[in-house]
């Protein structure tokens, strides 16, 4: 899976998984309240923790200044 748009404000390659920064607050506040989001940074985390309880191989991130992309595998 591959998102245009490269990490924005304090995100950085080396902490997308831990720090969270938005371009449109007003949306990412709007998508909470309409229960589309129930807490913000947490889906790297989870989806880490469902790969691996389901033996799949751990998702390959790479992040660049220009796009994200993850690589998720099937179990052997």
């Amino acid at each position: 899976m591959t998102n245009p748009g490269g990490p924005y404000g304090q995100v950085r390659s080396d902490n997308f998984d831990r720090v969270n920064d938005y371009r449109n607050p007003s949306l990412a506040a709007a998508m909470k309240s309409l229960g589309y989001v129930n807490r913000f940074g947490r889906g790297i985390g989870r989806v880490r923790a469902a790969l691996d309880r389901n033996g799949n191989p751990p998702a390959e991130f790479s992040v660049d200044d220009s796009s994200w992309s993850v690589t998720v595998r099937r179990a052997q």
